[in-house]
């Protein structure tokens, strides 16, 4: 069964709030779940979405699955680095304020292994009735021969007729 990784580092949102909506379309077909995160009005909503095209979108170009037969197989969140600030607090001494972020992995699987795009098909049906061509080499010009007491004239043009003009 034939899976494809896509994955989302440091995204400024907390991990605890982007498991909500993680949780809510894990084990889901990918196309019911982007239709679900749609309707989700929560701010994690959009950057999953976007993730999960993404990783659609791999799946077609890179692995030439079908959109319609993948799902999410499997969707975690990881905690990333915590961002440090400062503010201000009591007694002209500062708090430090932690800004989390999230690392979200997804991997998608095929619903029935092995199933390719049409399109896909149809190229491999234009390779079976592809013609042979020969290539010829550079060594086999003919040979252009000139008569003994002629000189070939390979020089021509404005450049010639410039320099080499003769007065009158």
């Amino acid at each position: 069964m034939a899976t494809v990784k896509a994955q989302l580092m440091n995204a400024r949102l907390a991990p605890r709030k982007v498991r909500l909506i993680v949780n809510l379309v894990k084990g889901k077909n990918a196309q019911a779940a982007l239709e679900q995160l749609a309707f989700v009005i929560r701010r994690p909503a959009e950057p999953i979405a976007k993730l999960i095209k993404s990783a659609i979108a791999n799946a077609t170009n890179n692995f030439n699955m079908v959109a319609s037969n993948l799902y999410i197989k499997d969707f975690y969140v990881d905690e990333g680095v915590k961002l440090k600030r400062y503010r201000p607090a009591g007694f002209g001494r500062t708090r430090e304020v932690h800004k989390k972020t999230s690392n979200i992995h997804l991997i998608l699987a095929e619903k029935v292994p092995g199933l390719k795009s049409e399109a896909v098909k149809k190229k491999e049906e234009k390779h079976e009735h592809k013609i042979d061509v020969q290539i010829k080499s550079k060594t086999d010009k003919p040979e252009i021969k000139t008569e003994l007491g002629k000189k070939d004239k390979t020089r021509g043009g404005f450049m010639r007729k410039m320099f080499q003009r003769k007065s009158i």
